[in-house]
């Protein structure tokens, strides 16, 4: 009998062994993606896939993990207090890719399926893909929410309204008081009851994650750049640093469950500065992506 565990692994490692074909072939550098199998002390293990320093692509991680244990770690228990302590079982795939053309945006996503041993077994699901530009564009964040909103047709009838708001909810990073990027979908504790309905909604979300980025970074990684697009875009990626270090829940879920360090960290990007109180000047392209991008907004509303 095939568990839900099961389902979703091989579901799953498809989705890792599709995408790092197609971001490969995009990217054409000899070699591709570096593969790693791990195994975990406490449980589990997973296969790492990372592709560096080619000619579209600086850094592009795609991990899958399966772990199990005897404790859920609190990130995992945030939204559920009561299952503190539970034993567990994990499987997700998450990944981030860092284009080298500043003008071709990063992106990140995540899917995940958590089991815990409680009577009967509590279960649910988590994930969803959201988009960092460091130069926008409107059309590129139209089809970035098109899709998104695609990817929730059949499921309830607000889900895209509903999951973008708690993407541009979550992707907020307080201390900076400003958005990571343009958002997407995000959502955690997804659980109707209904496995098989559910679990359909993650595979459309899954699918959809090529047809909404792919087509972004055709249209941005030859359009020519200087020294002073290059930096801006290692200086948002500082920012890119700060929220996977201080609030990412899925960064803390893999060092607090003992994870493989280099698999969790590999969404940072390769290169990155920072700068003391900067700040872009006024009615510059790099000011446009404060004063029009990085504010929650109905992208899909309107003409266009």
């Amino acid at each position: 009998m095939t568990t839900p565990c099961i389902e979703v692994e091989a579901y799953l490692k498809d989705l890792q062994d599709r995408i790092c074909q197609a971001v490969a072939g995009l990217d054409g550098a000899p070699g591709g993606f570096r593969e790693d199998l791990w195994q975990r002390p406490q449980g589990g293990g997973g296969r790492t896939r990372v592709l560096t320093g080619g000619p579209v692509f600086e850094q592009a991680g795609v991990n899958f993990s399966h772990v199990f244990g005897e404790g859920l770690p609190p990130s995992a228990t945030k939204g559920r207090p009561q299952l503190a302590g539970s034993a567990f079982e994990a499987v997700g795939l998450s990944l981030v890719i860092h284009p080298r053309n500043p003008y071709a945006p990063t992106t990140h996503c995540n899917l995940r399926y958590f089991e815990a041993r409680t009577e009967p077994v509590t279960w649910w699901f988590g994930g969803g893909f959201d988009l960092t530009p460091y130069y926008g564009f409107a059309d590129d964040a139209r089809h970035w929410h098109a899709t998104a909103r695609a990817a929730c047709a059949g499921y309830d009838s607000d889900s895209y309204a509903r999951f973008k708001a708690w993407c541009d909810e979550y992707f907020f990073i307080k201390h900076r008081n400003e958005p990571r990027g343009i958002g997407g979908l995000f959502f955690d504790d997804i659980q109707s009851g209904d496995f098989a309905r559910d679990f359909a909604f993650v595979k459309s979300v899954g699918d959809h994650f090529l047809k909404a980025y792919l087509p972004i970074v055709e249209r941005r990684k030859d359009r020519p750049y200087g020294e002073r697009e290059r930096d801006f875009q290692l200086y948002r990626r500082g920012r890119y640093v700060e929220f996977n270090l201080v609030y990412d829940r899925g960064t803390l879920f893999g060092l607090q469950s003992g994870g493989r360090t280099e698999s969790i960290l590999m969404s940072l990007p390769p290169e990155v500065r920072f700068r003391y109180d900067w700040h872009p000047a006024p009615g510059s392209p790099e000011a446009e992506l404060y004063d029009v991008y990085l504010k929650p907004r109905d992208w899909l509303a309107g003409p266009g």
